[in-house]
């Protein structure tokens, strides 16, 4: 049984609650399967993301708890990520088609991460929790899901039920208590004429 965390964004702004609310957690209930229900939600959240051109140059590898793409996954995960990543009911990777044809679709990566945002998002409305992580292999994952050249793994992301932050390591327990924080907007908007 996990506790409540109440990890809500401090905004400067309004925003939408399950925005404000949604936090990228390290510690999954490492028994609760995958919520079949709430994993359907969210692909059909990444099927209508918008896409440059509607070229829809993106797709995802599903790897569940226990199954031979989730050791595969794992395996090519870098660092911390592979110590607390493993708990989790599935690891989603994120998959943009970087060529069509022989031509470059130059804009594919972009919309591989809204696609990881729209499902980000939906799987916090469908009571999921979800991390993504950068630090993997990609190379391995192109290699054990024979990707080929016109693929390229952007991201992978943890999802499943949040887990009982007071059975995580202290390290685990400090990072998911420290304060959340962001930049200024003023620091990230370059022009605003």
């Amino acid at each position: 049984m996990s506790i409540a965390l109440d990890r809500t964004a401090e905004t400067a702004t309004p925003i939408l609650d399950v925005l404000a609310e949604r936090w990228s957690t390290r510690i999954f209930d490492a028994e609760t399967p995958l919520d079949e229900a709430a994993l359907a939600s969210a692909l059909e959240a990444a099927r209508w993301t918008p896409t440059a051109a509607n070229s829809q140059a993106w797709r995802v590898i599903v790897a569940r708890r226990g199954s031979a793409a989730h050791a595969k996954v794992l395996a090519s995960l870098a660092g911390f990520n592979s110590a607390w990543a493993g708990d989790a009911a599935g690891l989603i990777v994120f998959v943009a088609e970087t060529t069509r044809e022989g031509k470059p679709m130059i804009w594919a990566e972009y919309d591989a991460g809204q696609v990881a945002a729209h499902f980000t998002i939906q799987a916090h409305a469908g009571g999921l929790s979800t991390h993504q992580m950068g630090g993997f292999d990609r190379a391995a994952i192109a290699e054990a899901f024979d990707l080929g050249t016109d693929f390229t793994p952007v991201t992978v992301m943890a999802i499943g039920e949040l887990g009982d932050i007071r059975a995580a390591s202290e390290e685990l327990q400090e990072r998911e208590t420290a304060p959340r924080v962001r930049r200024p907007i003023a620091e990230s908007v370059l022009v605003d004429d």
